[in-house]
């Protein structure tokens, strides 16, 4: 008799397609983990951005390795996917939220019900997409202010599911975020949640953050030749407005 064990898990998302929302400085594990839990489900992803290309990723303030993305805002059809998924990083969030494609685009997915999930800095865009009034959601701290302006009920846990939202803190949460992320886009949309008071403002950033951002890393020589570049066409252009008129 085999001693053989089935160590494979079940496909729940066979046949499913998931589209991912990023753009330039993502958080990459915010991209990666999902984005990997969800094709071992069975699940067909495509990465979808501002621009065509490969996409600089982030690890807190460090440059990270590029993805390949699959289709722009421009180009993407919400009735084509099951899901979508939107990570955070401090960059990515703040470039969707100016492209009116882009948020657009998440409302679309909204109208139509489709289970959104988002991470960390990601609810900035629902926020500017105008989604979050009346909805009980979670984010990375530090925005928490920018979701109660929104109108939003923002509760301090790692995953907080709300019908067709669901939002985690960070990458913190990443293990219970994905756990749910699977079971979110398998099992649909549940039960809207009962909006309580918000949790309150943090009383001091992540001290993990503020230690990282100590050993933040030297400008490359590209860059600071960049800067000086455009600190000496911007001194010319400033000349050229004080210029003296001649008499």
């Amino acid at each position: 008799m085999s001693d053989r064990t089935n160590d494979t898990q079940p496909q729940r998302l066979k046949g499913r397609r998931i589209a991912v929302l990023v753009a330039d400085g993502f958080e990459k594990a915010e991209l990666s983990i999902p984005m990997a839990a969800l094709k071992l489900a069975g699940a067909k992803v495509d990465v979808i951005s501002l621009r065509r290309g490969r996409i600089r990723g982030m690890n807190l303030h460090e440059p990270a390795s590029r993805v390949r993305v699959d289709k722009t805002v421009e180009e993407a059809r919400p009735g084509d996917y099951d899901g979508l998924l939107i990570p955070g990083g401090f960059i990515n969030p703040d470039l969707l939220r100016q492209s009116a494609e882009a948020r657009d685009l998440v409302r679309m997915f909204d109208a139509m019900n489709t289970p959104i999930a988002s991470i960390c800095h990601g609810p900035w865009l629902l926020a500017s997409a105008g989604m979050l009034r009346n909805r009980t959601l979670t984010s990375w701290p530090g925005i928490r202010d920018d979701m109660v302006n929104a109108g939003a009920t923002w509760i301090d846990q790692p995953v907080v599911k709300d019908g067709n939202l669901l939002t985690s803190r960070g990458p913190q949460d990443l293990a219970p975020f994905v756990r749910a992320l699977v079971d979110f886009y398998a099992d649909g949309i549940g039960d809207r949640a009962l909006s309580t008071a918000s949790a309150p403002q943090a009383e001091q950033p992540p001290r993990a953050v503020l230690a990282a951002m100590r050993w933040m890393p030297r400008p490359s020589l590209r860059t600071a030749v960049g800067m000086l570049a455009a600190l000496i066409g911007l001194g010319a252009a400033a000349r050229r407005f004080i210029r003296p008129a001649a008499t």
